[in-house]
């Protein structure tokens, strides 16, 4: 594959889309960036926390008392916090994508009228390219979000999932709790 053929033809889409095209590109890096840290923590750091936690919980003598179990409540909440960490700045930016599409509706569209006020009539060529600018970034937002969105969900369920595993693993002694 041409990678001059490739940078020109990208660099031509983003012309088409106007300026809020580059900006819904940057939040769908950025979001995928941060996808792919969730998925690589899960699958690769995630499991040592996790044990970590468990060898802590395991090495207590004590596990009935209040005191155990608040040490008990700390590890899981230490784990949960690792887990959701940037799963709601996902979920923002899953959010803003179609609204910066939205933006770019609306930029396309004044220019379109730019042109209908300029030239005093509906030349339909003259108004294509707002039409495009006003089209491009509204799928492009959508598609990010969309893209976005299923993984965010995943991530999500991933993060409750792995908590409430790690709880269940940390065994409560027998009897009542005592003060």
């Amino acid at each position: 594959m041409d990678f001059q053929a490739v940078s020109t033809g990208l660099q031509e889409f983003l012309e088409r889309g106007g300026p809020v095209l580059v900006v819904i590109m940057a939040t769908t890096f950025v979001m995928w960036a941060f996808i792919l840290e969730r998925f690589v923590f899960f699958y690769f750091a995630q499991d040592g926390l996790a044990k970590q936690a468990q060898r802590e919980w395991n090495a207590r003598a004590d596990r009935k008392s209040w005191y155990a179990h608040a040490i008990r409540d700390q590890l899981i909440s230490e784990v949960k916090q690792r887990c959701d960490q940037n799963v709601e700045l996902v979920k923002t930016l899953v959010a803003v994508a179609p609204l910066f599409g939205l933006l770019g509706t609306v930029t396309g569209m004044v220019s379109v009228f730019d042109v209908m006020a300029i030239s005093g009539s509906s030349d339909a060529q003259a108004m294509s390219a707002g039409v495009s600018r006003a089209t491009i970034p509204t799928m492009a937002g959508m598609v990010a979000s969309l893209s976005g969105l299923i993984f965010a969900n995943q991530i999500e369920r991933l993060a409750q999932s792995r908590t409430a595993k790690l709880a269940d693993s940390l065994e409560i002694g027998e009897g009542s709790v005592e003060s």
